[in-house]
C-alpha cells in the first residue's frame, strides 16, 4: 500500500523520476489516510477531531471510498483505472488520468456513471477535470513565454497525485462579494482568493473559496480562479497545491448526506450510507512553495483555465447525473411493481417511465457525442470534450433534472412521503396494521413496498433530494454559463451558409473593407477527415463483463 504520509513530509518526485508500479488505496486505506492529517473543520457549529471518524462526515468519506474499492474490482478494474502511457505505461486511477484519447473521456464518462449508481456522486471526478483542464493552461503560459517551468512543476505534481493516489478537492468559487464588481473593485478582497506575498520560497494566499465540494475529507485542495481576470485582477490570478491541513486554511462545512438520521430503522436509506459535503474554505496568510504554484499573476491564462476545466467538468457531470437517472428508473419501476401495476400494460405508467428512460439517456448521449468528437490539445497533448455537446448535455440535465423527480414521483404515487414514520413499523400497536393494509401486489411484502417508498423519498423528496436538484442546475456553472458556451462554439455560420446555397442566392460576403458579418463568425469544425473522428489505433471503451445480480 502506498498511502501518502503527512504532507508536509512528502516531497514531491521529480518529474523525470522513474514510474512507479501503481498499487492503490483502498477504501480503508483512504480512511486511515485521513488520520494522518489534521485540518481546521468545523461542522454544525462544532471543531470535528478527527475527519475520518467524524459521523457528520462518514457519507462523504464512505462515498469517495467507493471510487478506491471499484479500482480494485477485477470486473471494474479496466475501467476504473487507465494507463498512462506519457508517463511510463503506469497504470493510475480513472479520476487521476490526464486523457490520451477520445477513447479515455467515453470510459471516463462511463466511470463516473457507474461510480453515482453506487454513490449518487462520486465526487472525485472534478480532480480528473481540474488536472486536464492544468495541463493544458500549463502548456499555453510556457508556449507563450518559453521554456518548460510551468509544464515541468505540473509533471512532478501529476506524478505526485498518481503514485500516492490522492484524493483532491477543487477550491474554484470564491465568494465574489458584489457580483457587480471585479475582484480588484471589492471592499472585502478576501471575497476571492488573491496573492498578498511572495518571496524566494513562495507566495502566501489569502481569501474565501464559498462551494468546495468534499473539502474536510480530502488530501489536498487545488487552488484556481473562477473567472477570467483583467490586467487589473492579476493578484487574483493564482492556481496553487495547498494540503488540507496547511496552517491557516479553515474548513466550514455542512455535514455530508444525512448522516444518523432514524439510521436504526432506516429512513434515509441511501443518503445516510452516501453523501457528500460542501463547504466555505477560508484561507488566512497560507503558505504555498513555489514548486506547488501552477500560475501567478498570469491573468490573460485564467479564461484558458476556466474554460478548459468547465469544460471537462460538464462532461463527467453528464455521468454523474446518469447514474442519477439509473437510480430513479430503477426505484421507479420497483414502486410500478410494488403499487400492483405493469408499466408494459399501463400506458399511463410506460409513458413517463419512458421519458424518465429519454432524459437520462439523452443527456448521456450528449456527453457520449462529446467523447467521440473530442480534440487533442496541441500543446498539452491531451483530449478535450466537444464543447457544444458536453454544455448541452449539461445544460438538459440540469435543466431536466426537476422534471425526473416529478416523472418519478408520478409513477410512485403520494405514498412516498404519505407514509407513517418509519418507527411505526416496529410499533406493536400499529406494525400489523400497516403491513395488513398497506401491501399492494401480493408478491411484494409490505416492508419491501414501504422500503422502496423510503428509498425513493429519500432520492427526490427529502433535503437530500432538494440538495441533488440544487447542485445539478449549478454545479459546474449556471445555465447561462452553458448557453453563451453553446452560442459561442455552435457552428451557426456554416447552417447561414447552407440555407444561402439552398435559396441559390450566393453567400453573402463583407463588402471590402467591412467588418466581417458576426452571424457567420462560427464555423463548422472539422469532424470529417480521412482517419476519421478517431485515429487508427486509438483506444476506444473497454468491454466490461456483466455484474453479477443482487439476487
Amino acid at each position: 500500500m502506498n498511502a501518502p504520509l503527512s504532507q508536509a513530509a512528502l516531497p514531491l518526485p521529480a518529474s523525470h523520476a522513474p514510474a512507479v508500479p501503481w498499487r492503490g488505496m483502498s477504501a480503508a486505506d483512504y480512511r486511515e489516510s485521513l488520520r494522518r492529517y489534521r485540518p481546521t473543520v468545523y461542522v454544525d457549529g462544532r471543531r470535528v477531531e478527527s475527519v475520518a471518524d467524524e459521523p457528520a462526515l462518514r457519507p462523504g468519506v464512505q462515498a469517495l471510498g467507493v471510487s478506491y474499492d471499484m479500482a480494485h474490482d477485477p470486473a471494474l478494474a479496466p475501467l476504473m483505472t487507465a494507463v498512462q502511457t506519457r508517463r511510463g505505461g503506469r497504470t493510475v486511477p480513472r479520476m487521476l488520468h490526464v486523457n490520451e484519447s477520445a477513447g479515455d473521456l467515453l470510459n471516463k464518462l462511463e466511470a463516473v456513471r457507474v461510480l453515482c449508481q453506487e454513490t449518487g456522486c462520486a465526487q472525485r471526478y472534478l480532480a480528473h477535470d481540474a488536472l486536464n483542464g492544468l495541463a493544458q493552461v500549463c502548456a499555453a503560459i510556457d508556449e507563450a513565454r518559453g521554456g518548460r517551468t510551468h509544464r515541468d512543476r505540473f509533471d512532478a505534481y501529476l506524478d505526485h497525485v498518481q503514485q500516492h493516489d490522492l484524493a483532491i478537492g477543487i477550491a474554484m468559487t470564491d465568494a465574489k462579494g458584489d457580483r457587480s464588481r471585479r475582484p480588484h473593485e471589492q471592499a472585502q478582497p478576501d471575497t476571492y482568493v488573491h496573492v498578498v506575498e511572495r518571496d524566494g520560497r513562495g507566495l502566501v494566499i489569502s481569501g474565501t473559496k464559498a462551494i468546495v465540494t468534499a473539502a474536510p475529507y480530502v488530501h489536498e485542495l487545488m487552488v484556481m480562479p473562477c473567472r477570467a481576470m483583467g490586467e487589473a485582477d492579476a493578484a487574483f490570478a493564482v492556481c496553487c497545491a495547498v494540503p488540507v491541513d496547511a496552517p491557516g486554511l479553515t474548513i466550514i462545512a455542512r455535514p455530508a448526506g444525512r448522516p444518523g438520521e432514524k439510521a436504526e430503522h432506516g429512513a434515509a436509506l441511501f443518503s445516510r450510507k452516501y453523501g457528500q459535503t460542501t463547504a466555505v474554505v477560508v484561507f488566512d496568510r497560507v503558505f504555498v512553495p513555489w514548486d506547488r504554484v501552477f500560475f501567478d499573476g498570469e491573468w490573460a491564462h485564467s479564461q484558458t483555465l476556466t474554460y478548459a476545466y468547465a469544460t471537462h467538468h460538464r462532461h463527467s457531470c453528464i455521468g454523474a447525473r446518469a447514474g442519477f437517472g439509473d437510480l430513479l428508473i430503477g426505484a421507479g419501476a420497483l414502486m410500478c411493481e410494488a403499487n400492483g401495476f405493469d408499466p408494459g400494460e399501463r400506458a399511463n405508467l410506460r409513458e413517463p417511465m419512458v421519458e424518465l428512460i429519454k432524459i437520462t439517456e439523452g443527456f448521456y448521449a450528449c456527453g457520449v457525442a462529446a467523447s467521440v468528437y473530442a480534440t487533442r490539445d496541441p500543446l498539452a497533448g491531451n483530449y478535450m470534450p466537444e464543447p457544444v455537446f458536453a454544455n448541452i448535455g449539461k445544460l438538459l440535465l440540469a435543466t431536466q433534472v426537476y422534471d425526473m423527480h416529478r416523472l418519478a414521483h408520478e409513477v410512485s404515487g403520494g405514498l412516498i412521503v404519505a407514509l407513517p414514520g418509519p418507527d411505526e413499523d416496529h410499533n406493536p400497536a400499529t406494525a400489523a396494521t400497516l403491513a395488513e393494509v398497506l401491501r399492494a401486489n401480493p408478491a411484494v411484502p409490505y416492508d419491501k413496498r414501504i422500503e422502496v417508498a423510503r428509498f425513493m423519498e429519500d432520492l427526490t423528496a427529502s433535503y437530500q433530494g432538494g440538495w441533488t436538484s440544487l447542485i445539478s442546475l449549478h454545479g459546474g456553472g449556471s445555465p447561462a454559463a452553458m448557453k453563451q458556451e453553446i452560442w459561442r462554439h455552435y457552428p451557426v455560420g456554416s447552417k447561414v451558409d447552407l440555407v444561402e446555397r439552398l435559396l441559390e442566392r450566393g453567400v453573402l460576403a463583407p463588402q471590402a473593407g467591412g467588418p466581417a458579418r458576426a452571424i457567420t463568425r462560427n464555423r463548422q469544425p472539422g469532424r470529417c477527415c480521412d482517419s476519421g473522428c478517431s485515429a487508427p489505433g486509438q483506444p476506444v471503451m473497454v468491454p466490461l463483463p456483466p455484474r453479477p445480480s443482487a439476487g
